[in-house]
């Protein structure tokens, strides 16, 4: 009888993974080229501030502005004392500010073009300041500060009810900051054609400058700054699961109503301070958190300090730019920002797509 013989069976396949695309690199090493990023930026905010210090629309050597600082009876110290080091000091902390609260709203509406002016925040300063100058006669920095604070929180919290607050969607929060921001508009408008003191106030504060640092109260500045970055940074996680929708963001522990009020009290806190005190300085909020997602990815724990990092670095070199382009007068940050911005922008969303976030 003869035998069958079975064919030998295969042997079992066996996964081979294949070479890791250079493209895409480990994580431990894209977490320490984050983490040196991060030291590079603070050594460059620190060759800045010294820039800012030194720079200006008056000219001066080494030495004069070391006596500036160091010496109360020299010539340059009122310039370098007085002036230019609350200068630097508000440049740093406004522009701080404006970048985490312009990767604050994107990430917290998931729309990439959103920027602080969306929940209304320039519109009720604005609104302020006219108010305080037309009704109250005020005309004064010190006198519109504390009204441009307190017409920007007005404005957001108003957008957000009208928004439906609880069930607040991030279209909804854009349609509301809309209808408050042309509303605001139109009551400024309106004021300044009845009130020529009205229309000086709002011209000068409106163009965006830190020429009036030394009138600010810096430190109160710098201490609500602060707070409202650490909360806005305490965001992250959170709003790294709500990139994934509502549904899975709540699925995994986090409450979206509570995030987007959290998220809106610190923008509020950050932009309206910064716009109070330095008038409505435009696209660092808005340009700033997209160079950073270029370099760190999506990931909302490295965005939201750097984009904080960077705004602070872009705003003080905009308004050494500003001092050196036209001595020995000087251009105001906010028309630098727009000129610089303004282009680098339109640059950004015609050569890339914009991804949703």
């Amino acid at each position: 009888m003869s035998t069958a013989h079975r064919a030998p069976s295969a042997p079992p396949a066996v996964a081979v993974e294949g070479p890791r695309d250079a493209s895409e690199p480990a994580p431990r090493s894209r977490n320490a080229r984050r983490i040196a990023g991060l030291v590079v930026l603070v050594a460059v905010i620190a060759a800045l501030a010294v820039a800012s210090v030194a720079l200006g629309a008056r000219a001066m050597d080494l030495g004069q502005v070391w006596a500036g600082l160091t010496d109360p009876a020299s010539d340059a110290y009122p310039v370098v004392t007085e002036l230019r080091l609350p200068r630097t000091a508000l440049g740093l902390a406004a522009g701080a500010a404006l970048g985490l609260a312009g990767a604050l709203m994107q990430a917290m509406t998931r729309n990439p073009l959103a920027d602080p002016g969306l929940l209304g925040v320039n519109t009720g300063a604005a609104a302020a300041v006219v108010t305080a100058a037309y009704f109250l006669g005020f005309s004064g920095f010190a006198q519109t500060i504390g009204f441009a604070f307190a017409g920007a929180a007005v404005a957001t919290v108003a957008t957000y009810l009208i928004a439906g607050a609880a069930t607040a969607t991030p279209a909804r929060l854009a349609l509301a900051g809309a209808a408050v921001t042309a509303a605001g508009y139109a009551y400024v408008s309106a004021i300044q054609l009845m009130d020529a003191a009205s229309l000086e106030t709002m011209r000068f504060w409106s163009v965006g400058s830190l020429v009036n640092a030394h009138t600010a109260p810096i430190l109160p500045v710098v201490i609500l700054i602060g707070v409202a970055a650490v909360v806005g940074i305490l965001l992250a996680r959170p709003l790294n699961a709500l990139a994934l929708g509502d549904a899975t963001a709540t699925g995994l522990g986090v409450d979206p109503r509570v995030l987007r009020v959290a998220g809106i009290a610190a923008i509020t806190v950050l932009a309206g301070t910064a716009t109070a005190v330095c008038g409505p300085i435009v696209f660092v909020g808005l340009v700033v958190p997209h160079v950073v997602r270029a370099f760190t990815g999506p990931d909302q724990n490295w965005v939201l300090p750097y984009s904080m990092l960077t705004g602070a670095a872009f705003l003080v070199l905009m308004d050494v730019i500003g001092r050196l382009a036209a001595r020995p007068a000087e251009v105001q940050v906010g028309i630098v920002c727009a000129v610089v911005g303004g282009p680098f922008f339109i640059s950004l969303v015609s050569r890339r797509k914009v991804a949703r976030l």
